[in-house]
């Protein structure tokens, strides 16, 4: 019952995490999404990545656009830092956010329809220019909120609930994310929290831009025989690459596996080991990530896990040698350094 709010007291033997919070402190309020929706299953998936990784919710700030997935964030952490943008235009103010106080950890939520159609643009240039930031995307194939019509990853020649065939030719995200630059792309399934949660905590210490396309049928226009986004279609053709665990290097002893683990160091000091279920993938190689996806496409599969990671990825604020610290918190004498240094800068560019 949606209208009944969460109790705000917990149960005092309730787990708590280092940082001296328990699961239920990442939760929001209560979902009104359809009951089934692959969308709950992801934020109970960030709730548990957050939980796990000891981040205090005040930390992090989490921005959407429009459309079913971008209600979402007022399921999860509900302590955060919160902006719900227009249709399309989440990665520009998540940017904009990110360039004035790099101190947050920043979650970008959105769906097929507001990053493959109408924020496509916004969408490419947040990959490209590498802002630090774990975007997301809940990728069902259709327009929830208007009825079912097709977005523009429903693959071609999956048939609508009515019974229509669509015609046109799918925009693979992660595809276009990996030719775009982002340094991390990875792939999972709502109905696969062991393989989902991970990938978030790994995205999560990721020191570029990561980008996760998580598919989440939609139970209400998408769940049917024919569709290639049903829950039923997914488990049948999920080809997971690989599994991975996010190793505390501070905590943990490390003992190198067997040929098939490889361990990826992280720019935070964190380490990735990913447990290699596909024996020909190098997810450090992107050309070879662009082509597995195109492979297992090809042969009807949907291709899981971690695809690409760059472990020397730089963020925006690295690469443009920007002030450390926020940039709204810098005092008038930073923002306004006088006569003597603009000659300095003017002359530097002559």
């Amino acid at each position: 019952m949606t209208y009944l709010a969460k109790p705000r007291l917990h149960h005092p033997s309730l787990t708590k995490n280092k940082v001296g919070y328990t699961r239920r402190d990442y939760e929001g309020k209560v979902s009104t999404l359809c009951a089934g929706c692959g969308h709950d299953s992801v934020s109970a998936a960030i709730v548990q990545a957050c939980w796990q990784l000891d981040i205090e919710p005040h930390r992090v700030a989490k921005l959407s656009g429009i459309g079913c997935s971008s209600k979402t964030p007022d399921y999860f952490l509900g302590a955060s830092h919160g902006f719900n943008t227009v249709h399309g235009r989440m990665p520009s103010v998540l940017t904009g956010a990110y360039l004035a106080n790099r101190e947050l950890l920043y979650l970008g939520i959105s769906g097929d329809g507001d990053s493959a159609s109408i924020g496509l643009g916004q969408f490419a240039h947040a990959m490209r220019r590498g802002v630090r930031m774990v975007y997301i995307v809940e990728n069902n194939g259709v327009y929830g909120l208007t009825k079912g019509q097709f977005s523009a990853t429903a693959d071609k020649g999956s048939v609508a609930k009515k019974g229509a065939t669509n015609s046109d030719a799918a925009i693979d995200l992660a595809a276009l994310a990996l030719q775009l630059g982002a340094t991390f792309v990875a792939r999972s399934f709502s109905g696969d929290k062991a393989q989902l949660v991970p990938l978030i905590e790994a995205a999560i210490h990721h020191g570029g831009a990561a980008f996760i396309d998580v598919v989440s049928p939609c139970v209400a226009f998408n769940n049917h025989a024919g569709s290639t986004r049903s829950y039923d279609h997914v488990r049948a053709h999920n080809e997971a690459l690989n599994r991975i665990d996010v190793i505390d290097l501070a905590a943990e002893t490390v003992v190198q596996g067997s040929p098939e683990v490889l361990d990826v160091p992280q720019a935070d000091g964190s380490l990735l080991r990913l447990r290699r279920l596909d024996a020909g993938h190098d997810p450090t190689d992107r050309l070879a990530a662009m082509n597995a996806l195109q492979r297992h496409a090809a042969a009807g599969e949907i291709a899981t896990g971690l695809l690409y990671l760059d472990p020397s990825a730089r963020d925006w604020h690295a690469a443009h040698r920007t002030p450390p610290g926020a940039l709204n918190g810098l005092g008038e004498a930073s923002l306004c350094p006088g006569s003597d240094a603009l000659a300095r800068i003017n002359a530097s560019l002559k």
